[in-house]
């Protein structure tokens, strides 16, 4: 599956959790850095109005769905992926991290929040080396020298593995950038995923997300912030509807 926008091919790459886990692994076991983003529908409009968001997307090495929305858009297109949001790919992640013996950054949120989450990472996965946890400063640029000072420390602590909890379109640009300044290590752009994990933030119970209907919780829950984004959403639906008719039907 893949969306086109400007003449530049967005694609999933990344099917399925197996096809994910394998990729993964043949990185960490040969000390390949990666970048891994989810993809969803807030991007794709995201990317329709910010070249630079694009251009960071375009360097990603991994993408996934993430948002049933793709997912459905997909198996129109028969071209199935499966579904695979950032929140729910941070302890698979981690599992794979510490077969490889590979030592792992937090990096994104606020300090409490990664302290938390670090915590509940390693009770959850046995042999996980949480190396490294930073918060960024409220006005952080991942193209600025704070953001390469970051990369610069990763490399120096020879860290496999970062998640970036910094919301999109800046962690996704902060990755393109570690591809160049640490390209050893793994980037793994998760929003906030950490901060679930830690309790700092509350996801939408597990029988709402199997309707299918994470999307209304967090709509119900913060209409304010949330109902604009979705409501842009929804305005280029028809579109990729199209997209994907034209893809089952080339």
């Amino acid at each position: 599956m893949y969306f086109e926008i400007d003449d530049v091919r967005i694609e999933v790459n990344i099917a399925d959790a197996a096809r994910l886990e394998q990729a993964v692994m043949g990185h960490f076991q040969t000390r390949r850095g990666f970048a891994l983003a989810t993809v969803n529908l807030d991007h794709l409009v995201k990317m329709r109005a910010s070249g630079d968001f694009l251009k960071a997307y375009a360097a990603q090495d991994f993408v996934v769905a993430d948002g049933r929305p793709i997912v459905w858009l997909s198996q129109l297109a028969q071209r199935p992926v499966e579904l695979m949001p950032g929140s729910d790919m941070v302890v698979p992640l981690c599992r794979w991290a510490a077969r490889a013996g590979v030592p792992i950054a937090l990096v994104g949120s606020t300090d409490k929040a990664l302290k938390d989450a670090s915590e509940a990472l390693i009770a959850e996965v046995p042999g996980l080396e949480v190396a490294w946890c930073h918060a960024p400063s409220g006005v952080f640029d991942p193209s600025g020298e704070e953001a390469a000072k970051i990369l610069s420390e990763l490399g120096r602590r020879q860290i496999g593995l970062c998640f970036l909890a910094l919301g999109a379109p800046k962690q996704e640009a902060m990755a393109a950038r570690g591809r160049a300044l640490a390209p050893e290590v793994g980037f793994a752009s998760v929003g906030a995923g950490l901060d679930f994990l830690g309790g700092h933030q509350k996801r939408a119970p597990e029988w709402v997300r199997k309707l299918a209907l994470e999307w209304l919780w967090r709509a119900l829950s913060s209409p304010r912030r949330l109902g604009p984004r979705y409501l842009r959403c929804l305005a280029i639906l028809p579109g990729q509807l199209l997209h994907a008719l034209r893809l089952r039907h080339p």
